[in-house]
């Protein structure tokens, strides 16, 4: 299996100013082939490619040996490589129809990642071996950075990845074959309802609360962007007053991160099969349709019920959780969400009205009543055992 693994870096302040450094070099490389790219083809008709940028680093590294010849080339060619991609992605999008999407310069706090493809070139991954008390990443031009390194890592380190977040640094380790870790058979199975009251609601009537990490902070976070607003464009004041806004957000996403990993733990260390719904969580959320001449209807209510499956972090969960079943040997079956929560786990009668209020559960044909949401986990259990032995019998 190929897994990540993410370090919190502890820099000097020189290291620190580097790392800076290293990361401007190569957002003004990313702009600069983005430009060549534009003005090749708007001018002359002319498709430039990964190759043809590639080629030209080693002139580009000559003519600036104070900046850009600092750093690893691999590295600078990821970045090419990252640019290239977002092309692709903008053709293929286009061809299938979608919005396009033509790649953008990246301003300042747009580019926070930079790639070494390999371990060893440019970079190299525990470069202080024999070190008694601490772990380095050494990366070409800025020395051995030191990690705080909180669990071992396992496989064998591919790619090494610094990203800024905020005032600090992480480095993202991308490892091959990293051992599957099974866990004990249970020989027990469980659907999952995702919502808002409760982040997970199971099959069985458990509960893992939704701790609204953002709705907690909202009041913090609001006089501190009413401050940000009231700060002059440009100025001092303004970008510390923004790092302080971006501080709390992170915060936020450690904390709904943090919570979504506990609650995929409990799960799959109790089940051996688990079933959720296959949610389109960016259809959920997408705004409502309103123009000044059309406001729409119910406009204000979907914003907040956007807001409230964001803060819940469904995505983050589910993503987690198939990461974590993998490792564990657990089996992971997505169903169709449709009538899950309108349909009796009794009789099998599927109408709006059974639905009586966000949490109860009344069946108009048999009178059966239940918890809505362990009503519609039961379903999607059934639904998933379905598709299990369909599968199996094919």
């Amino acid at each position: 299996m190929r897994r990540s693994f993410k370090f919190l870096l502890r820099p000097t302040s020189k290291q620190a100013a580097a790392l800076t450094a290293c990361l401007e070099d190569h957002r003004a490389l990313y702009n600069a082939a983005l430009e060549h790219r534009r003005t090749a083809y708007v001018k002359a008709g002319v498709a430039i490619r990964y190759g043809d940028q590639s080629a030209e680093l080693k002139h580009i590294r000559a003519d600036d040996p104070d900046g850009q010849a600092r750093w690893s080339f691999s590295s600078q060619q990821a970045t090419l490589r990252r640019l290239d991609k977002a092309f692709r992605a903008f053709f293929g999008r286009v061809k299938a129809g979608r919005p396009p999407g033509f790649p953008r310069f990246k301003g300042r706090g747009w580019f926070d990642t930079m790639e070494w493809p390999k371990d060893g070139d440019g970079c190299r991954w525990d470069s202080q071996p024999g070190h008694p008390h601490a772990t380095f990443v050494r990366l070409q031009g800025v020395g051995h950075v030191r990690v705080h390194q909180h669990r071992p890592v396992k496989g064998r380190v591919k790619t090494i990845s610094v990203k800024r977040e905020g005032a600090r640094w992480y480095v993202v380790l991308s490892c091959d074959d990293v051992p599957a870790e099974p866990l004990p058979a249970t020989r027990a199975a469980a659907g999952i309802d995702l919502g808002v009251a409760s982040l997970v609601t199971t099959s069985d009537g458990v509960h893992v609360a939704n701790p609204r990490h953002l709705a907690a902070a909202a009041d913090r976070l609001a006089r501190a962007q009413r401050d940000l607003a009231r700060k002059e464009h440009g100025s001092k004041r303004r970008r510390k007053q923004a790092a302080r806004v971006a501080a709390l957000h992170g915060k936020v996403g450690r904390q709904r991160l943090d919570h979504a990993h506990k609650a995929a733990n409990m799960l799959v260390r109790a089940h051996d099969v688990l079933v959720h719904e296959d949610l389109r969580i960016t259809n959920m959320t997408r705004s409502a349709s309103a123009t000044i001449e059309a406001p729409g209807r119910n406009v204000t209510q979907k914003s907040g019920l956007n807001r409230s499956i964001l803060d819940a972090g469904w995505g983050v969960f589910l993503r987690i959780l198939s990461h974590k079943a993998e490792s564990a040997g657990r089996e992971l079956i997505a169903v169709n969400p449709a009538n899950t929560s309108r349909t009796c786990a009794r009789c099998g009668h599927c109408a709006k009205e059974n639905r009586v209020t966000q949490t109860e559960f009344a069946c108009t044909a048999c009178g059966h009543t239940a918890h809505a949401d362990v009503n519609a986990a039961v379903n999607i259990l059934r639904a998933g055992l379905a598709l299990r032995q369909a599968a199996g019998a094919a």
